[in-house]
């Protein structure tokens, strides 16, 4: 099967940007496909799992009355909204307009009992919040003000740092540059692209793979393509991010997109690496089987890069 073909028999999350990033469909065409996203599929299951308290799970950040695990599982409020948004739940529908206003009148953060959209202490929590909140269209200018006061002396950022870490780490740093992406589509503050740019500098100077001090691979990790992400880092999540940017393809990229070529598979699609732990709402699919949430990306990706 065609793999274009393949993708459009996926959840209209998938469908919508299929027709829109590798087809170049009508924008009408395009805006109605997105629409079933918040009620169709996998974007209205989540949408139906939110509590009677207006958020999901009990909690922002981890679920009510479950360990305080870092990172798990990945039912709560502030990853729900993160999965809404990579699927592409339309921030003007009525269900997530709903959601949105729920959290922010109900849901605190556990560390500090702040209201949601005031934001966390840690620069990766933070990140999320600004790229969801952008996307639903709501006011974290303040956020973004910490996080732009948070950056290392190397360009990057590191959620480690109030333990005394003096380097970036490439996890946090993909995190705040996706978020400085997203507010600086609505901002005019000139410190933010010039702060995403040194994020981006950081991640070009090691190829968004090595070390920059002896060339050797940082993380195996790295070369594992996920869906969702989560908090963690990968080569295919890096050049995303900089394709959605307008940056032209270089040198300092090639590894990464060599290596995005090297995994399509003999039928033209891609696996899924890994799946980051913990309990989870939705299965985006099995671990060395074609994933369709990796396909769509690596085609944007190769597009970008003039295949």
């Amino acid at each position: 099967m065609d793999t274009i073909d393949w993708l459009l028999q996926g959840d209209p999350a998938i469908r919508w940007q299929v027709l829109r990033d590798l087809l170049g469909a009508d924008p009408d065409e395009v805006a109605a496909e997105r629409a079933r996203v918040a009620r169709e599929g996998w974007g209205a299951q989540l949408l139906a799992e939110r509590g009677d308290d207006g958020q999901w799970a009990g909690g922002a950040h981890f679920p009510k009355a479950e360990p305080a695990l870092p990172g798990q599982p990945w039912t709560s409020t502030s990853h729900v909204l993160t999965e809404l948004r990579l699927l592409g739940a339309d921030p003007a529908d009525a269900a997530v307009q709903d959601a949105i206003a729920d959290v922010a009148r109900v849901t605190r953060w556990e560390y500090d009992d702040l209201p949601f959209f005031d934001g966390e202490v840690e620069p990766c929590i933070n990140a999320a919040l600004v790229t969801n909140a952008v996307y639903y269209g709501v006011d974290v200018a303040p956020v973004v003000e910490r996080l732009l006061g948070e950056r290392m002396e190397d360009g990057g950022w590191n959620c480690e740092q109030e333990r005394g870490s003096v380097r970036s780490s490439f996890d946090t740093t993909i995190a705040v540059l996706e978020a400085l992406a997203a507010f600086e589509r609505i901002s005019e503050d000139p410190r933010v692209p010039e702060a995403r740019r040194s994020g981006e500098a950081y991640l070009l100077k090691r190829s968004l793979l090595r070390r920059r001090s002896t060339g050797e691979l940082i993380s195996e990790g790295y070369r594992a393509f996920a869906f969702p992400p989560r908090w963690h880092y990968d080569a295919l999540r890096a050049l995303e991010h900089f394709r959605a940017v307008g940056a032209a393809p270089d040198e300092r990229m090639a590894e990464a997109i060599e290596l995005v070529r090297a995994k399509r598979r003999d039928d033209g699609t891609w696996p899924l690496d890994a799946r980051h732990g913990g309990d989870a709402r939705i299965d985006y699919g099995e671990v060395g089987e074609p994933n369709r949430w990796i396909t769509l990306p690596a085609l944007r990706v190769l597009r970008w890069a003039g295949e």
